[in-house]
């Protein structure tokens, strides 16, 4: 019963603090952001073993030119096609593991990428118009939450098929359609009660935020398997670290910059 209410406390905490920056000022959101993803990169850096204090300066350098003075839009482009171009393999050794461990090389590919990327194009996705929308960046924090949520209690109550067994045994196929479709039906809420976005556009971002989201989750699960760790961090007592809890949303972040940009010009 304790350690129940100490991970209800924690989780309680964490999405208050989130939501507070995100419906305050953009400045608030990035700072409160960056101030968790230099937590994320620590327990990164950790996980595949580097010791780089020059990762922690991209970051900042990063957040800045990106986020903050939005300098170049071009060169947010660029930057967005090697983030995702990283993800993708991410994505491939998922499926295809390589039987080699994990190069110096790849792990900064990795670090500064997709978690640095990652970090990056969270903040900048309220305001992938120009101007910050709040309401936005909340919906697909709801979205991850309501994907994992109900993977979680669909799987539990009827999962019989193995997701991915050799990386996550306890996630199952009919888990992932169950936060699937809940995902989708929550999305049809955000859209008859705002304004904000198509009906088109919020069934994209839910079918990216699912499954993206869970391709990161388990993700982040390969690699603490190849650490033999089972969670990244001991931040938030019982639920490991702040990578464990922004695993899907710094991986799924890129690809739904990429489908909200594309789609905004698609009539």
């Amino acid at each position: 019963m304790r350690e129940v209410l100490i991970r209800a406390l924690s989780g309680l905490l964490y999405v208050t603090l989130l939501l507070l920056a995100i419906f305050s000022l953009e400045t608030t959101y990035l700072l409160v952001f960056l101030g968790l993803g230099v937590v994320v990169l620590f327990e990164f850096l950790k996980l595949v073993g580097i010791k780089s204090l020059l990762s922690y300066v991209f970051l900042f350098a990063c957040v800045a030119v990106f986020c903050y003075f939005k300098l170049d839009r071009l060169a947010t482009l660029i930057f967005l096609a090697l983030t995702i171009t990283v993800n993708l393999y991410l994505i491939k050794n998922l499926i295809r593991p390589s039987e080699r461990y994990i190069t110096v090389s790849q792990k900064y590919a990795y670090t500064i990428f997709y978690i640095v990327g990652g970090v990056v194009f969270t903040i900048l996705l309220p305001s992938y118009r120009g101007e910050y929308t709040s309401l936005l960046v909340a919906s697909v924090f709801a979205l991850i939450w309501i994907n994992d949520t109900f993977a979680f209690i669909v799987g539990k109550s009827i999962g019989k098929h193995k997701l991915l067994e050799r990386i996550s045994p306890k996630k199952t196929i009919e888990g992932f359609v169950g936060g699937l479709v809940f995902c989708c039906l929550a999305s049809l809420l955000f859209y008859y009660f705002t304004d904000l976005l198509s009906l088109k556009l919020w069934i994209t971002i839910a079918l990216v935020t699912s499954v993206f989201g869970t391709l990161g989750d388990l993700i982040q699960s390969q690699l603490k398997r190849q650490a033999g760790v089972k969670d990244s961090g001991r931040i938030m007592p019982g639920h490991g670290g702040l990578y464990d809890r922004l695993d899907s949303i710094i991986f799924a972040a890129p690809f739904l910059y990429l489908f909200l940009i594309v789609l905004d010009y698609v009539p």
